[in-house]
């Protein structure tokens, strides 16, 4: 990873994990009711949200530790007639059927496995691509993929309970996963990927941020400029491009923020144009 050591991103991971946790768990008390509280992906509650990290990370872990393993089940998964379109879904719903405790503890026991199968993996002294259902990846890029989609999923839960969570840090990993993922987002949505390096430059989270995260070659004609959180949430498809105060100087570096998507998988519905902060579609 660019700057960014394997250490580092796991440490994020484990700490963007607690975050969600402690903002869920007071929810698994006594009859857990508000699990079942409506989140901005329709038909998904935080029981749905929770449910889908926690199925995620099993096959995260499943692909770590044994490859030819996941690798079976995902073109079995989704060979199937339909399956593109209910393999996701299938796992979100079994998981939310439990009860929140059990599905709480799960979440936590997965989650901790599947750092310590990372850390293990980067720590080998000859490196190895990890099969996922995008472009294989590393343990450090893995992990990022991880802390990327327990920050979007987070962000759907707060939204449901009216919560407004502060960014941190942390969506470094995000916005620089958005950027490495420029030439899948085009892929996904059947287009031809720009032939030359974008400049981005980002403004970090916090009030007084005197430094900008910068990719790409400063003399790069197609740019994108802005907020982080902003772009973050942009490749993560929780805002739309028109609610976002990022500005794009070129036709392709404006189509790209069209299409952006930093998660695997076939290309999302993304949000309806002012919705940021009123619900949409995951």
């Amino acid at each position: 990873m660019s700057g960014t050591t394997a250490d580092e991103v796991l440490r994020d991971l484990r700490d963007e994990g607690e975050e969600l946790d402690a903002l869920v768990a007071p929810l698994a008390e006594g009859t857990g009711e508000r699990w079942t509280a409506g989140t901005p992906a329709p038909g998904w509650t935080i029981a749905h949200q929770i449910a889908h990290l926690a199925w995620t990370d099993e096959r995260a872990l499943l692909a770590v530790r044994e490859p030819r393993a996941f690798r079976r089940e995902a073109e079995a998964a989704f060979t199937a007639p339909g399956a593109v379109g209910t393999y996701v879904d299938d796992g979100a719903r079994r998981g939310a059927a439990r009860p929140p405790g059990e599905l709480l503890a799960a979440w936590r026991t997965g989650r901790r496995a599947l750092a310590a199968a990372l850390e293990e993996s980067a720590a080998r002294p000859v490196k190895h691509r990890i099969p996922w259902y995008g472009p294989p990846m590393s343990a450090a890029g893995m992990a990022t993929a991880r802390l990327m989609e327990t920050w979007a999923h987070g962000e759907d839960v707060a939204e449901a309970l009216g919560v407004r969570r502060e960014p941190t840090e942390r969506l470094r990993h995000v916005a620089w996963l958005g950027v490495r993922t420029r030439d899948f987002a085009h892929a996904v949505h059947g287009l031809e990927s720009p032939a030359e390096p974008f400049r981005v430059e980002l403004t970090p989270p916090g009030p007084g941020a005197r430094t900008v995260w910068a990719y790409g070659p400063e003399e790069a004609p197609q740019r994108v400029t802005g907020p982080a959180l902003d772009f973050c949430l942009l490749v993560a498809q929780r805002v739309h491009r028109d609610d976002t105060a990022l500005l794009a100087e070129g036709a392709d570096a404006e189509r790209w923020l069209g299409v952006a998507q930093a998660f695997a998988g076939p290309p999302g519905a993304g949000r309806a144009a002012g919705t940021r902060g009123a619900g949409g579609p995951r």
